[in-house]
């Protein structure tokens, strides 16, 4: 605990020690005089409880309102919904299919902006979009405003690469490129727990890095990745290149993927629904170190014992103090 006003504590501490050296100096005085003439006993233990606990508790009140005033300040423990988000969206040609209006692409969009936000400004926001590559087009911020631009500006067209999402995802979070070595054991990205990947795709994966590995080297580095379905199992066809291809959401791999970090995977089937899900997207709480001035709670306490006091003593003597 700090104060701004040092000074003061030493005021109380005087003031303190001399009230209460003139109020035993006092009572002294009073009991002898009270002895002598026949009013009291010097062993009435009872009387001299009552006459002295409702000053006691006075003199209690002293010092804590005395803190009080010198501002006392500690540091609380405030928890938040805080860390960084990487949002990646899945731009490949089946995102532009409709079975989840009015496009999955476009869902995923408006779903992502509304979850951007609800988010406070403790939260840090990135963008990345990928097809057969993935790109880091909103670096993490807090001004939401440019991650729901990045999100407004993706386009459909390309295949598939999840392990790419989540390697470009990783990088935007550690600020260095990450790849997935061949041999050997994998790179150290360090310890971020606060930090969030969330993936909108239908989930069919065309090609690129190993997507469980990835994955597993996300959960390693703690940063967990929870996945949202876009697009429905029973599919629909799209038109790439002239040619009508079918395409439907595959909620194996999306499970398999939010697993393997401790993430969920969240499905929905029209766009409606889809927004909802948003909302179900669990954020790690964390918390943060606060100043709190206790002048408040310090006051408190000696008005407490201040009525505490004047009560017994109207009770016992018919007067206060």
């Amino acid at each position: 605990m700090t104060v701004l006003y040092p000074a003061v504590l030493l005021l109380a501490v005087l003031l303190t020690a001399g009230a209460i050296a003139a109020y035993v100096m006092l009572a002294r005085r009073r009991t002898r005089v009270l002895v002598s003439v026949g009013l009291a006993s010097a062993g009435d233990r009872r009387a001299a409880v009552r006459r002295h606990l409702p000053w006691a508790l006075l003199l209690a009140a002293l010092p804590i309102m005395l803190v009080g005033l010198a501002r006392p300040e500690a540091e609380v423990a405030v928890p938040r919904v805080a860390g960084t988000v990487i949002l990646a969206f899945d731009i490949s040609n089946s995102m532009a299919a409709d079975d989840v209006g009015p496009t999955r692409l476009a869902a995923a969009q408006a779903a992502a902006g509304e979850f951007v936000r609800r988010q406070p400004e403790s939260v840090d926001v990135g963008v990345v979009v990928f097809g057969d590559q993935a790109l880091n087009t909103q670096a993490p911020t807090d001004d939401h405003a440019l991650a729901i631009a990045a999100i407004d500006r993706a386009k459909a067209g390309g295949g598939t690469s999840l392990g790419q999402a989540i390697m470009v995802s990783l990088g935007a979070i550690t600020g260095k490129p990450m790849v997935v070595p061949d041999d050997g054991p994998p790179p150290d990205l360090g310890y971020w727990p606060s930090a969030t990947i969330v993936i909108f795709s239908d989930g069919e994966e065309t090609g690129g890095p190993d997507v469980e590995e990835a994955a597993a080297l996300a959960a390693a580095a703690g940063v967990r990745i929870q996945t949202v379905g876009v697009g429905t199992p029973e599919g629909a066809t799209v038109e790439v290149d002239g040619y009508r291809l079918t395409t439907a959401l595959d909620e194996t791999l999306l499970t398999a993927i939010a697993q393997v970090s401790g993430g969920q995977y969240h499905t929905a089937g029209d766009a409606e629904a889809l927004a909802d899900t948003t909302g179900g997207i669990d954020l790690r709480l964390t918390t943060k170190k606060e100043p709190v001035e206790l002048t408040a709670p310090f006051a408190g306490a000696a008005l407490l014992l201040l009525a505490v006091g004047a009560l017994l003593s109207t009770r016992w003597h018919g007067r206060i103090i």
